[in-house]
């Protein structure tokens, strides 16, 4: 199915999409969660699960949820910023690749680093480890919201994701983040060309208002 806002969201980076939300007063960056590979791109629609501790009476699993996912969604995994294991590996890469994800974002650490740089499937972390997950930690619930680095992620919002790391833009916000971030980006790509045409930089940005371009005018 098409999706014509994350279509929107894929062309622009990270920090045109923080530079809009800033002017909107919407707050988005997901703190501390990084690329595996700074070349990893990734826009699509969150799926999410909500780990928890391992239950000892009675443990649940730790990825059976991929089954239910779609392709072109992002596998959003609140693991509370814990860093003594893993919920992320690489049976689930693998599957994830087959089945089309359009990545997967881990508030904690995933594992098997290496299939994911082979297979360039983008993966977003805090950070990696080898320690699995299994009998330490369990799903609690899928399709919550969640916190991924201090910011709140619903099921349905659009997560971006590039080398500045990740950006979530709340679905009832997306279309005013959207539009406020093709108008910075076009402001900047005519700074940039005016600049190529020999103007300088203080004559290109007054031309373009560039010290107004992320000042705040909305609560949001």
């Amino acid at each position: 199915m098409s999706d014509a806002n994350v279509t929107r969201a894929a062309t622009l980076d990270c920090a045109t999409l923080s530079d809009a939300m800033d002017k909107l007063g919407i707050e988005g960056v997901c703190r501390g969660i990084k690329p595996r590979d700074p070349a990893f791109r990734m826009a699509g629609r969150a799926y999410t699960v909500l780990y928890g501790p391992v239950d000892a009476a009675n443990p649940g699993t730790v990825g059976d949820y991929v089954d239910d996912m779609q392709p072109g969604q992002i596998a959003v995994l609140d693991n509370g910023g814990r860093e003594d294991c893993t919920v992320w590996g690489d049976i689930l890469t693998q599957f994830a690749h087959t089945r089309g994800l359009a990545g997967t974002v881990i508030d904690g650490p995933c594992r098997d680093v290496h299939l994911c740089l082979e297979l360039g499937y983008p993966v977003f972390s805090r950070s990696y480890s080898m320690k699995t997950g299994k009998d330490r930690v369990q799903v609690d619930a899928v399709q919550v919201p969640v916190t991924i680095g201090d910011a709140r992620v619903c099921p349905g919002d659009i997560l971006v994701g590039g080398a500045d790391g990740v950006v979530v833009l709340p679905r009832s916000h997306e279309d005013r983040i959207l539009d406020e971030a093709e108008r910075i980006q076009a402001a900047e790509d005519a700074i940039r060309a005016l600049v190529a045409q020999g103007q300088s930089i203080t004559q290109a940005r007054q031309r373009m208002n560039y010290h107004s371009l992320q000042s705040r005018t909305d609560k949001g």
